[in-house]
């Protein structure tokens, strides 16, 4: 057996990924709003891969969120496309004051948008207001159906524009191979018993023509569509997202992997976001193929291994991936989830 996980593993960076050298502030703040200073600076943790500061003005805007991308100056750019393209369309996102798409002068390149006042569904969830999470996990499908309403010619990463570019894998049955080849790396096959490798290998082999079928249909997916991502707070007396956080993992493909995303912690036994999460979802034109939820755990499933591929996940962390990855295996091949998550 595969020990059990801990609670929810901490997929953000519990500390800031970096400080902010006030000469560097007041540099960036002149480049966006001249005659403007920053009154107060304070690092946001849970970025893994860029920096992010909660900075506040001594005038007009107020308060804003300072985004420095360190992992690849495509990112700025590529996030402030898809900001344009979705302006308008129903999917809540703050409002985006200045981009700065490459490495100059000493400067990063950054964004700057509007401070949104809310907490984020991971910190709801935990309140156990079961009406409020219910509510917000309406919202939530509602929110991804917006999302999935923008169509690409083909599936594939995507870059600035936003445009399509390479595909996951090239060639017939991209996600099992894809999968096989996480398999095959050494972190993974450290950490996962060969008897859950095979169950992994048959369970996306099993079900290769239908993940095939779903690039038939290519939709802008969020990528990283969970708890952490999703800003919410009460309007007019109901819960509802109203920011969707952190782009950079956009791709072209089937909204299913969102769908597997937000739901990866739902327990089968003590149901909290469904039915609520697929309703809103359907009722806001989202469509859900048949057997849409081993689908979407088969692409949960391929994200679970692709994170067990890296040398330096933290323990806790790799345990709780084993044991999703465990209970996933066993919803799609037996239907046994009656004590795991879906």
């Amino acid at each position: 057996m595969i020990p059990g996980a801990p609670r929810e593993a901490r997929w953000s960076r519990p500390a800031p990924r970096r400080t902010l050298p006030a000469e560097t502030l007041e540099r960036i703040i002149r480049t966006a709003f001249p005659g403007r200073r920053a009154v107060s600076a304070e690092a946001l943790t849970g970025g893994l891969r860029n920096a992010n500061f909660k900075v506040a003005l001594d005038g007009a805007p107020g308060v804003v969120v300072l985004r420095l991308y360190e992992h690849h100056p495509s990112l700025a750019r590529k996030e402030a496309d898809i900001f344009r393209l979705l302006a308008g369309g129903g999917v809540p996102m703050p409002h985006l004051f200045h981009v700065k798409h490459h490495e100059s002068e000493g400067l990063p390149p950054f964004t700057l948008a509007r401070f949104v006042d809310a907490v984020t569904f991971h910190d709801l969830k935990q309140t156990g207001n079961r009406e409020a999470i219910a509510q917000a996990a309406r919202s939530a499908g509602e929110t991804l159906a917006a999302i999935g309403r923008i169509r690409f010619p083909k599936a594939g990463w995507l870059g600035p524009g936003p445009a399509v570019g390479d595909p996951l894998m090239e060639g017939r049955d991209p996600m099992p191979r894809f999968v096989d080849s996480c398999l095959e790396q050494p972190p993974l096959e450290r950490r996962v018993p060969a008897e859950w490798r095979a169950r992994v290998h048959e369970a996306l082999w099993r079900w290769a023509p239908r993940l095939a079928a779903l690039d038939d249909d290519p939709r802008l997916v969020h990528g990283d569509f969970n708890r952490r991502n999703l800003l919410v707070r009460s309007v007019a007396g109901r819960w509802q997202v109203v920011c969707v956080l952190d782009w950079e993992f956009a791709v072209a493909g089937s909204p299913l992997a969102d769908v597997g995303s937000f739901l990866r912690y739902e327990k089968a036994h003590a149901p909290l976001v469904e039915p609520c999460f697929s309703e809103g979802y359907r009722a806001a034109g989202g469509a859900l193929p048949e057997a849409w939820r081993p689908l979407a755990q088969l692409l949960s499933l391929a994200a679970i291994c692709e994170s067990l591929t890296h040398e330096d996940l933290p323990e806790p962390v790799a345990r709780e991936l084993l044991e999703l990855l465990r209970t996933h295996c066993e919803s799609v091949l037996f239907g046994q989830n009656a004590q795991g998550f879906y």
